[in-house]
């Protein structure tokens, strides 16, 4: 599993394609997919907004991702970096924010890389060694 994570509009998607050779066709989106879809993916990008499309049906998205990761050890997770700033005031908002990092900290220890997009520039924070 390779975790691909930045601010939005940070170029992390033009870098997955080029880095992993991923082509429109890999890429399920987290708006829109299926949930069921996200098992088979070979990249999935937008997670953060698929953890909130979860939360809105009630789904536990820590058990959801930890299926993901055991079932799905070979995808390309993009995951926008969502608590770098204000902290909100509604409650609903801070539970998708705490849900999103824990999901995001899964992800990352079943990752055997963990990339951070700035700018178009990539910075590796995991990086496994052959």
């Amino acid at each position: 599993m390779k975790m691909v994570t930045g601010g939005a509009y940070q170029g992390k998607l033009d870098f997955v394609c080029s880095h992993f050779g991923m082509e429109q066709a890999d890429i399920t989106n987290g708006s829109t997919c299926d949930f069921e879809e996200v098992f088979s993916a070979k990249c999935i990008k937008s997670y953060h907004r698929l953890i909130a499309r979860l939360i809105a049906q009630g789904i536990d998205c820590v058990q959801f991702t930890e299926r993901l990761c055991s079932e799905n050890k070979d995808a390309v997770i993009i995951l926008d970096e969502i608590g770098c700033g204000i902290i909100p005031s509604e409650k609903s908002e801070r539970k998708r924010r705490e849900v999103t990092g824990k999901c995001g900290c899964i992800i990352a220890r079943a990752s055997d890389e963990v990339i951070r997009v700035t700018c178009g520039i990539p910075m590796y924070i995991k990086k496994k060694i052959n």
